[in-house]
């Protein structure tokens, strides 16, 4: 891990203690003066799965739920201009939580960044949930990855709570292959 940089604190959160966190996660932006990201799996709903978050969707609650917090949408296919010019508000701080796919993922630098909620994390290999949580801790404030999902079989919960503990990338990955399998080609 770069010097300077402390571990990020990982919980998976049951579908129950939702509410909880968006308190917590209120409290803790106000009183560290932090940034927070909230990256969903699909830009827009879909029909076929209903119960998956989308990023444009989450971003209309996400003004609702805070509404004292400024917020943004980043997304696949915003145009390029759009897309830089999202990251420049929230690298100025012009924006206090950002919507996101999963674009955020890697080559994105925001220092004051200390939480990222993960929505539908169990449709995310470990190794990229490990990637979209790198994303905070950048500076020496303590920083959070939250991890929500609506399937809370235990399976599921085995593998995601495997974040918990573990911090390194290559360790997730062959933890992942273990209880996932290589997919098939």
């Amino acid at each position: 891990m770069p010097k300077g940089r402390k571990i990020v604190k990982t919980w998976v959160v049951p579908s129950g203690k939702r509410e909880a966190s968006y308190t917590w996660i209120q409290k803790q932006l106000q009183e560290t003066h932090s940034q927070a990201f909230i990256v969903c799996p699909l830009i827009d709903e879909s029909e076929n799965l209903k119960t998956t978050k989308a990023a444009t969707a989450e971003y209309e609650k996400i003004k609702k739920i805070f509404p004292s917090l400024r917020s943004g949408l980043l997304h696949g296919r915003m145009k390029a201009e759009e897309k830089t010019a999202i990251l420049k508000k929230m690298h100025d701080r012009s924006i206090d939580m950002l919507v996101a796919t999963p674009v955020v993922e890697v080559g994105i630098d925001i220092p004051d960044a200390t939480i990222i909620v993960i929505e539908a994390a169990e449709r995310f290999g470990l190794s990229q949930l490990h990637q979209l949580r790198g994303r905070v801790g950048r500076r020496d404030k303590p920083s959070y990855c939250l991890l929500f999902t609506e399937n809370e079989s235990l399976e599921v919960e085995k593998r995601l709570k495997a974040l918990e503990t573990v911090q390194s990338g290559p360790q997730l990955a062959e933890l992942d292959l273990q209880l996932r399998g290589p997919g098939e080609l």
